[in-house]
């Protein structure tokens, strides 16, 4: 069983810097491509970015040289620095955890955290 617990959301001004975190249970956590999702009201829940086991890193196009993901899999932590950020951020945010071990798929989300843009 997997549980992901995400903080760090909260009120910033447009410009402003967010980092937030998610901490993961389990033993299964180095292995598998964490990522970050967010939700905006009205519409899709879509990718932000995402990070493999190995390192490798994806970002939505929206997000891309403002936004920096990064893991401690020592730690189970997976990490969202958010810069420069702009009203169109405003959104729940929702960590993820996603991969295979031995045939078996793993597909776990977080409670999500609110992260809100305004002056």
């Amino acid at each position: 069983q997997v549980e992901l617990v995400e903080s760090g959301g909260g009120l910033v001004q447009p410009g402003g810097s967010l980092r937030l975190s998610c901490a993961a249970s389990g033993s299964i956590f180095s292995l598998m491509t964490m990522g970050w999702y967010r939700q905006a009201p009205g519409k899709q829940r879509e990718l932000v970015s995402s990070i493999t086991s190995g390192g490798s890193t994806n970002y939505a196009d929206s997000v891309k040289g403002r936004f920096t993901i990064s893991r401690e899999n020592a730690k189970r932590m997976v990490y969202l620095q958010m810069n420069s950020l702009k009203t169109e951020d405003t959104a729940v945010y929702y960590c993820n955890l996603y991969g295979r071990l031995l045939s078996r798929p793993y597909d776990y989300w977080g409670q999500g955290t609110q992260v809100t843009v305004s002056s």
